[in-house]
């Protein structure tokens, strides 16, 4: 299965609403993932730039995008982003691979 960590900003109205009628957010995302066939591995909430990130773990990129799709169409965000987390340990083989590619810059 593929991991993903995914940062939502919500809106302005969506916070408010929570705060009107506050709900188990990380349930609704659990269930979102195990729809999709995947789980959620963890659901945070921060300051800064970001509301708030979930990891979650999918069979692949195409349901990573579904969830993303899916939550992005509810309105409820101001942005959505989706991204693939690699394991440390595949570093080495990932940087043994692009040894062997040769990249030709533009204009060389």
């Amino acid at each position: 299965m593929a991991k993903f960590a995914v940062f939502f900003a919500f809106k302005g109205e969506t916070v408010k609403n929570l705060m009107d009628k506050p709900t188990d957010r990380a349930a609704v995302v659990s269930r979102l993932c195990e729809a999709a066939g995947g789980r959620m591995e963890s659901y945070y909430l921060m300051f800064g730039e970001w509301d708030g990130f979930v990891v979650i773990e999918v069979p692949d990129s195409k349901a990573a995008a579904a969830i993303s799709f899916a939550v992005s169409s509810s309105g409820a965000f101001s942005r959505v982003q989706t991204h693939e987390l690699l394991e440390a340990v595949d570093l080495s083989g990932i940087l043994s691979s692009a040894a062997g590619l040769t990249y030709t810059p533009p204009g060389a």
